[in-house]
């Protein structure tokens, strides 16, 4: 597998294939830890003609530009995989008032335009792709337990308010279940969206730490990054991988996950 963007999923899944006795090659910005840089176009075309399968984990770039599309669609297009892949954002579908969305829900009407777009431009690139939107992302070293930990951990006060989450072993067993199921889009997220203030809340009672106190919005001096988060709100329905993937999370809630990184 090659894999466009060995971030904190994407490296996660080339440790579990290399387990499964995978090889794997990755790219980065530059050239470090085994990976390609991402700019060493003979490498990377090399590399790209070996493989039999594709992953792209690369997000939108701040001008909105779409680098690996932008760099080496054309050859991903010609290319003879097997299978390919790209790690998408429920960002897409922007903000449904808590309602539930799956994926013949429309995209592009959030803050995520550019992201709606290189989902739409991946979808259409093979035949044989499969693109998996995820929603928020934790696992070891990133996660509710590491900001209570930091004295991070803020619990904003708006009840209405809900997130999927997913743990990212999750991730990783979906697209594994992926590489011999049908092409499509695929929402990867866990069985419970819940409001942030309760997995605050939960994840300090099982360090044995106070809860943080409930902000208001204004209160909680949040980095514009993250107020963009409660700007939208949505249950995200993972029905689709569980029937034609057969794929599920082994953890269904953020409870489960939770409680698997602290044991």
């Amino acid at each position: 597998m090659l894999i466009f963007g060995m971030g904190y999923t994407a490296s996660r899944l080339a440790e579990r294939l290399r387990s499964d006795g995978w090889s794997v090659t990755g790219t980065r910005r530059e050239a470090q830890d085994g990976c390609l840089a991402f700019d060493d176009e003979p490498a990377v075309l090399e590399a790209l003609s070996e493989a039999t399968h594709i992953l792209s984990s690369v997000p939108p770039a701040h001008d909105d530009s779409e680098p690996v599309l932008d760099h080496y669609g054309e050859a991903i297009r010609s290319a003879s995989q097997q299978w390919s892949g790209y790690l998408s954002s429920t960002g897409v579908y922007g903000d449904v008032d808590g309602a539930w969305v799956d994926e013949s829900a429309p995209i592009g009407s959030g803050r995520r335009r550019a992201r709606s777009e290189a989902d739409q431009r991946w979808q259409g690139l093979r035949d044989n792709m499969h693109v998996f939107r995820l929603p928020g992302i934790y696992g070891p070293g990133r996660s509710p337990l590491t900001r209570v930990r930091d004295g991070k951990g803020k619990r904003v006060d708006m009840p209405e308010q809900v997130f999927s989450r997913i743990h990212i072993d999750d991730i990783v067993s979906a697209i594994i279940a992926s590489l011999d199921g049908p092409a499509g889009v695929y929402n990867i997220a866990d069985n419970l969206p819940a409001p942030q203030h309760q997995v605050i809340a939960h994840a300090a009672r099982l360090l044995g730490m106070d809860i943080p106190p409930l902000l208001s919005l204004e209160d909680a001096n949040l980095s514009q990054a993250a107020l963009g988060f409660y700007e939208e709100n949505r249950r995200v329905a993972n029905g689709k991988a569980k029937r034609l993937l057969r794929w599920e999370p082994r953890y269904p809630d953020y409870k489960a996950g939770l409680q698997s990184l602290l044991d």
